[in-house]
């Protein structure tokens, strides 16, 4: 949850490298954990910090999160978990903590499987200085709680940032904060590989919450599993009241950052903000709610993700653009997904422990999906009026039905102003720009498209989009019931898994499964008619 990838991609290298020297015990950072001194706060922000050094005085006291208020100002470094939480001020309430579980390989029975790496690990949510949560903490489960990583995402209320530490033994290390993430210097580098917008990450962030304990999923110990006596693991909760808290982190940061850059009425970095609109920046992943061990060719049929047809969450939320679509989703046939299972030779594999298992994940056609962080963004650009909705809408529904990874979408980011750009000015800046291309270039083209959908009149631009997503989804219920159709979305899905593949949310082999779709197979695009064909380049 709090997703500091660094330290967990490294103990999965060395399981299949077995050199600890091959990068540095907490990825990129520190190249020797004997070079810091006990009782130190470091500052490393990977991509501008060459080395870890000493936070100055003056740098620590601009530090307003609970981590500097109750540890680091007072000379406090907690080196253990229990010693952090023991640490903070007493709870006066159990709504204060909640405490989280999460395992790739949760629900694979252990006795069955004794070699697999089970990297169970705990998110807790805090708070501290007032009712909201403001300290999220991510550490190993059932593990050395000296050694295994213990990691902190603070909010600080004065600066309004997500501050992020980690504890590399015998000190703690700033990363960055939000903002480093937005940073040139900074962007994609250490933990902000994975918190590219500045705030906190929960990839499985709707129902049914893949790899997190739930009551739909209860994640499996063995009975004389010693986690059970751990006080902690006997306060887990369920997943969804974690979906609620991150949901409300990252609008709280979306707010943060639009107040912060609108302030002066001129907006120093447009194509910063505007690439979420444009681009696939994150995801986040989506699947059924179906077991899939469950699903038989006599079962009723699957709702297969929402987020995989289009996206709904930003085109049809009612608060930002409000497309009054009336179809109804696509229902997969339950023969054509265990058929799938077999043509396809879906797997989970991990090949560290050497575990092989035929079949899907423990829920259904995981996928990925647009991020919540990327439509929170557009949300709030809409709400604010810096955006007009119409301008959101035409470039959402240029290649809606891609909703991630769409080359012809990210084309449109090239028109975005990359200089200071009056606030007022920059929705009419953009559209001009669009509209300038679009009348040099075919009307296939991405900006064709745009410049057609913005042609239509402002009473009638909405009722149109739904008509076309009504028929797209028509057409989709129509080819979703052949052999052909079914597995053209199969290889649809398998080419965006490969996408997420690349990005480096994805750590753990035993997230997505693994097919015998060869690995140099083209990526795949929807097509409006609900055919599959081959992606356009980049």
């Amino acid at each position: 949850m709090v997703e500091f990838h660094e330290r967990r991609r490294v103990t999965a290298q060395v399981r299949q490298t077995g050199e600890e020297g091959a990068r540095a015990p907490v990825g990129d950072y520190v190249s020797r954990a004997d070079a810091l001194a006990p009782g130190r706060l470091y500052r490393q922000v990977l991509g501008v910090d060459g080395a870890a050094r000493p936070m100055t005085a003056q740098e620590l006291a601009g530090l307003g999160d609970p981590m500097a208020a109750v540890f680091f100002r007072r000379g406090g470094f907690p080196m253990t978990l229990q010693d952090l939480l023991g640490g903070l001020p007493p709870l006066t309430s159990a709504a204060q903590q909640a405490v989280y579980l999460i395992g790739e390989a949760g629900q694979i029975p252990p006795a069955s499987t004794p070699g697999l790496h089970r990297d169970l690990r705990f998110a807790i949510a805090r708070s501290v200085q007032g009712r909201d949560v403001d300290l999220l903490i991510s550490t190993g489960a059932n593990a050395d709680p000296a050694t295994t990583f213990l990691q902190v995402a603070a909010w600080d209320p004065a600066a309004k940032v997500f501050n992020y530490y980690m504890r590399i033994r015998p000190a703690w290390v700033w990363a960055g904060n939000s903002w480093s993430a937005l940073a040139d210097g900074s962007r994609g580098n250490g933990c902000f590989d994975s918190h590219v917008n500045g705030s906190v990450v929960m990839k499985e962030l709707k129902q049914p919450w893949s790899n997190w304990q739930t009551q739909a999923a209860g994640i499996q110990l063995a009975p004389d599993d010693p986690l059970r006596a751990d006080p902690l693991y006997q306060q887990v909760t369920d997943a969804q009241k974690l979906e609620l808290t991150v949901r409300s982190l990252v609008t709280r940061w979306t707010a943060a950052r639009l107040d912060a850059v609108t302030a002066s009425g001129t907006i120093e970095h447009p194509d910063h903000l505007l690439r979420q609109l444009f681009t696939t920046t994150s995801v986040n992943l989506a699947s059924t709610s179906t077991q899939s061990t469950t699903v038989t060719p006599a079962s009723a049929n699957l709702p297969l993700p929402a987020g995989f047809w289009f996206n709904g969450d930003a085109l049809l939320d009612m608060d930002t653009l409000a497309l009054p679509s009336t179809a109804a989703l696509p229902l997969a046939p339950a023969a054509r997904y265990v058929e799938s299972l077999t043509t396809f030779d879906f797997r989970l594999e991990e090949r560290a422990s050497g575990f092989s298992r035929p079949g899907d994940t423990f829920f259904a056609f995981v996928v990925p999906e647009a991020a919540y962080e990327d439509n929170d963004v557009v949300r709030q650009l809409v709400q604010r009026g810096i955006v007009p909705a119409k301008l959101a809408a035409c470039a959402l529904m240029v290649d809606f039905t891609n909703p991630v990874f769409s080359p012809d979408r990210a084309r449109l980011a090239a028109y975005v102003p990359t200089a200071p750009t009056a606030v007022a000015a920059l929705g009419e800046q953009v559209v001009r720009a669009i509209l300038a291309a679009a009348a040099k270039l075919p009307a296939d083209s991405p900006e064709g498209r745009f410049a057609a959908a913005w042609a239509l009149a402002d009473d009638a631009w909405r009722p149109a989009f739904a008509r076309r997503i009504d028929a797209y989804l028509v057409s989709v219920a129509d080819r979703i019931r052949t052999n052909a159709g079914f597995a053209d979305y199969v290889r649809l899905a398998e080419s965006r898994r490969r996408d997420f593949k690349a990005m480096r949310l994805d750590e753990f082999e035993l997230t997505l499964p693994v097919t015998n779709i060869p690995a140099a197979a083209p990526r795949l695009a929807m097509a409006e008619d609900a055919t599959v064909t081959r992606r356009r380049p980049s």
